[in-house]
């Protein structure tokens, strides 16, 4: 159990890494535009040729990306710890250790197939019933890029929606697993999840 929860706190650990990152670039951020607004002003006789001037950037709401933040943490504590047990307790004593990893290692490799193919097929362009393959190992997603939320005007940063998304794709393939418990091989459960 020692080793389970060591391993549970450095995966959430790595995890959530990455949110840090992002708040030490969004400064940086914030100061290119102070210094693209002194250009203009230096150079009054380009004003006029281009005054039609490009959409503003979307900026993420803070208080939108921490509450994500935490909605995404409270969803994989229903997952790995919660039903991983709650799973446990249904089945005879001896098969408690094999449902726990069962729900472990399939919420894990879902997770690894989401960044691989699953948040492309499921987010960018393509067919009106299956998207395409324009995002594969969210190529193109960066720290900066921002994802467009289901409300209007709410943005907040994709890597924050993929880890969102991801972990009701993890869920949803875990909550399989007590349908199986004591009922099929591991193999078949991880073929039947991918």
């Amino acid at each position: 159990m020692k080793h389970f929860l060591a391993s549970l706190a450095l995966g959430l650990g790595l995890f959530f890494g990455g949110s840090a990152a992002m708040a030490q670039a969004t400064p940086a951020a914030e100061a290119k535009p102070a210094a693209t607004a002194a250009a203009p002003a230096a150079a009054p006789a380009a004003a006029p040729a281009a005054e039609e001037a490009p959409a503003a950037t979307p900026v993420p709401n803070k208080g939108d990306t921490a509450w994500m933040t935490v909605s995404t943490l409270l969803v994989i504590l229903m997952t790995l710890p919660g039903l991983a047990l709650f799973y446990g307790g249904l089945v005879r004593s001896k098969n408690m250790l094999s449902v726990l990893m069962q729900v472990f290692v399939v919420a894990s490799l879902i997770y690894v197939l989401w960044v691989v193919y699953g948040y492309s097929v499921a987010f960018s362009g393509g067919s009106p019933f299956y998207g395409g393959f324009d995002k594969l190992f969210l190529k193109g997603i960066t720290p900066e890029s921002v994802a467009a939320t289901f409300s209007k005007g709410v943005y907040i940063p994709e890597l924050s929606f993929v880890g969102f998304q991801a972990t009701f794709a993890g869920i949803t393939c875990a909550l399989i697993v007590g349908a199986f418990a004591e009922r099929a091989r591991f193999s078949a459960v991880l073929l039947f999840c991918v």
